[in-house]
């Protein structure tokens, strides 16, 4: 007798010039484990090599939740993988996602919490339905955030990060958005036709110099202001002598269109 196969809990789709990523748990509010962190991870790893693409969108199934967290069915051993192993799977998530040349947009369809703020935080652009809560209640179950601080206490007013972490109250989509963690708020009904206008923009714009502007965004974070500044220099000499600049400049002046290398080669 043929052994069942489980069911996927990642399902991967190409629309148009965006890959979209969907947490298929809708039973357990998309909560992560290995497989979920595993399979974000191959599919944002295989995307590399797309030339043609132009955004990632990471999303959760229904409308209940985008992602409730660390699935806590395996208790303490969800958040470890053992003294032998110096790194966790949501850590080697991160410095994938940290390589990625391409946006990535959070689609935040539900509830976002914990865990499901570490996904939220790795997105470099975030559009939240109106009905989703954002928060870090791990405190309640005997641990903290630490890695959502990573990237939450760059992102947001460290008194926001104080009260997130320290109440483990969570806040409606508006007040995300009030403080910075949501670009966007949405009903529902109007979150893709939202998605797929911001992709249509990203589409729009140079790959190589989004890519490289992607780079600088992330090193300029730990530099000091005059570190910074000669980095830019040279980044700028550096974007301003690609095959993208020298469209993007031709067709500004001819009044057309860019035609974008890599969209010549995906064709």
């Amino acid at each position: 007798m043929s052994k069942e196969m489980p069911p996927a809990v990642i399902l991967t789709e190409r629309r148009g010039r965006s890959l979209w990523i969907t947490i298929q748990r809708e039973e357990r509010r998309n909560a992560l484990n290995p497989e979920v962190i595993a399979g974000i991870s191959n599919a944002i790893q295989a995307s590399r090599s797309d030339a043609s693409l132009r955004a990632i969108v990471l999303t959760g199934a229904g409308r209940k939740a985008f992602c409730a967290g660390a699935d806590l069915s395996r208790g303490t051993d969800v958040f470890s993988e053992g003294p032998g192993e110096p790194t966790t799977d949501f850590g080697r998530l991160a410095r994938i996602v940290h390589e990625v040349g391409v946006p990535l947009i959070g689609r935040i369809n539900g509830d976002c919490v914990a865990g499901g703020m570490g996904l939220m935080a790795l997105c470099d652009l975030v559009i939240a339905s109106d009905a989703a809560r954002f928060g870090l209640p791990e405190g309640k179950v005997g641990v903290f955030p630490m890695q959502v601080l990573v990237y939450l206490r760059r992102m947001i007013h460290p008194r926001h990060v104080n009260e997130l972490c320290l109440t483990g109250e969570l806040i409606s989509a508006a007040r995300a958005k009030e403080i910075g963690i949501a670009n966007e708020v949405v009903p529902y009904e109007e979150l893709d036709g939202r998605i797929e206008g911001v992709v249509g923009r990203v589409s729009a714009m140079s790959p190589a110099a989004l890519k490289r502007g992607k780079y600088a965004i992330a090193a300029m974070q730990a530099m000091g202001f005059h570190e910074a500044l000669a980095f830019a220099e040279t980044q700028i000499a550096l974007v301003s002598r690609t095959d993208d600049a020298r469209e993007g400049l031709a067709a500004f002046n001819d009044k057309r269109k860019p035609r974008w290398a890599s969209d010549e080669a995906g064709e």
